[in-house]
This record gives C-alpha cells, sequence and structure tokens, in this order.
C-alpha cells in the first residue's frame, strides 16, 4: 500500500514568469472547460473577433446549448480596464445571440477587493462570475486551480415571489393598459378556461397571473400594454416548441433564464395564432399539474 506524503507546492505568478504567459493559460482552459468549475461545458471559439471592440479570449456554451459564458482572461490583478472589456464582450455578444442566456466570466490571478466592491454594485443587473487563478508549482510541474469568489446572482422565479406581490385589481390594469389589450387578456383566459374552469385570473402589480382554489398557479401569465399584450408560458426549451412557433409565424419570442417562453401579441394575433396560443398553454398547463 503506497503511503501519501504532504509536500508544499509553491505560487508561481503568471504574470511575471517567462514562460507561462496568458496564451498557455487560455489553451489550457480551451482544451479542458471544466477546469472553471461551472460545469459540462464545450468550447464555442478562441480570440472570437467583436466588432469595433477587440478579441474575446474564450467562448464557451453548455452541453444543453442554452447559456453561453464570455471568459475574459487576465494575469495579476484585476483592473478596471479588464473588468469593463469582460462586461462589454458579454454585451455585444448577448445582443447578437439573444436565443442563449449569457454569463459574463472574468478569471484573474488576483481577485482585488476594490474589484468585488465595484462588481457588488450591478450584480444582479449584470450576470457577472470572478475566478481567482492560482498556479502552484511542485517540482517539475505546474498546477492550477481555480476558485470562484462571485458567483452570478441568482433571480428568483415568479411564483417564489408570489407572497410579497402586492395584489391589485382589473381596474388598476385598465389604467396602466387598454380596453383591447385587457379583452385580449380575457379571449386568452376564455381558451385556458376550456382546461380548467376552476382557474382564475390574479391581478397582480407586475403582471397578471392565475390561481386556482386560492393557489398561484402562473404557468402561463400575461401582461397588457397599451398596444399589446406580453404573453409568457413556463415550459421547458425544447427545439420542438420552438419550430411549432416560428412554423406558426411567431420568431420574435424570447426564452426568460427563469424558464418561460415570452413573446408580445398585438391585436388580430390571437385568432391568428390561436392554433398555436392553445397549444402553448395546454403545455404549459399540463406540466405544472
Amino acid at each position: 500500500m503506497t503511503t501519501l506524503t504532504y509536500a508544499k507546492p509553491e505560487r508561481i505568478w503568471l504574470k511575471n514568469h517567462p514562460e507561462f504567459k496568458e496564451a498557455w493559460l487560455q489553451e489550457r482552459i480551451a482544451k479542458d472547460p471544466s477546469l472553471l468549475g461551472l460545469g459540462d461545458l464545450i468550447l464555442r471559439d478562441k480570440e472570437r473577433r467583436q466588432p469595433g471592440a477587440g478579441r474575446l479570449d474564450i467562448l464557451l456554451q453548455d452541453v444543453d446549448a442554452t447559456r453561453r459564458y464570455e471568459v475574459e482572461i487576465q494575469l495579476g490583478k484585476t483592473d478596471e480596464a479588464h473588468i469593463v472589456r469582460t462586461i462589454e464582450y458579454w454585451d455585444i455578444e448577448r445582443k447578437r445571440y439573444p436565443q442563449y442566456d449569457h454569463t459574463a466570466v472574468i478569471v484573474a490571478e488576483d481577485i482585488t477587493s476594490r474589484f468585488l466592491n465595484v462588481v457588488g454594485l450591478f450584480n444582479g443587473a449584470i450576470p457577472l462570475i470572478a475566478i481567482q487563478l492560482s498556479a502552484l508549482r511542485l517540482g517539475d510541474s505546474v498546477s492550477l486551480v481555480f476558485t470562484k469568489v462571485l458567483d452570478e446572482l441568482q433571480l428568483g422565479l415568479v411564483d417564489e415571489d408570489e407572497e410579497v406581490q402586492q395584489a391589485t385589481n382589473r381596474a388598476y390594469w385598465e389604467e396602466r393598459a387598454t380596453k383591447q389589450t385587457m379583452g385580449m387578456v380575457d379571449e386568452l383566459f376564455k381558451i385556458l378556461s376550456e382546461f380548467d374552469a376552476a382557474l382564475e385570473l390574479n391581478y397582480n402589480k407586475a403582471y397578471i397571473g392565475l390561481v386556482r382554489n386560492g393557489q398561484s398557479k402562473n404557468f402561463v401569465s400575461f401582461s397588457p400594454k397599451k398596444s399589446f399584450v406580453w404573453f409568457k408560458a413556463r415550459l421547458e426549451r425544447s427545439d420542438e416548441i420552438e419550430a411549432e412557433m416560428e412554423s406558426s409565424g411567431v420568431d420574435d419570442f424570447d426564452y426568460k433564464s427563469w424558464g418561460a417562453y415570452q413573446f408580445r401579441l398585438y391585436p388580430g394575433d390571437i385568432e391568428k395564432h390561436r392554433e398555436l396560443l392553445t397549444s402553448l398553454m395546454k403545455q404549459a398547463y399540463d406540466a405544472a399539474f
């Protein structure tokens, strides 16, 4: 039986090392993205050119193809330029490819307290992960240790906030919306009632949801505006559902990070897309019960 012995590693700083440069570190992460501890990820691109803004070090994607990570690498201490660059590249990618959820990731040898104080001001508005890298030398070998020091703020689901949602009434929404868009909500609810007569509209300050026997059941929700209605259906993301929407002429949908499809409905759209809307609401209803 082999006896393990303790050996103290020596930390080395890649920024000042003559051999291990940023390109070397980038290659290690690209070959094995699991080093970052962000789950089962695959490499999408390296040195990805950004229109008018330089190059993104690494672009990673989860195996489910729903989330992408824009990774910026910095040797030494974090500084303002790299923080701005990390956020800029994240913003460019999320605008170019809105069908994915996007998270900005900065990897540095020294994540300073000043950096944490600054990014703490907008964490939640910008999904940002900070990872501190330690390069350890042991004999003739070098190992890399990645420690997450700032995680993305996870937003709660709609139902989790039900108890603190300020209740309103129909009159409140009729002032914010119009008679026409409120009529669209009624038309959608009429379709829902064919699935379950026990459902009722639930007027909250941020949206119109559903209750059933006194319990919130927001598998579908609506936000009527002056000229359109936001329609949301909580469903797992799937190619089949998206193909169904696209074939019906709905191509401006968005998939939210809390697990729902969202798109606008304008006057006339309910009749135009009745089959699709019925299908989406029935699927969401079946998934909720």
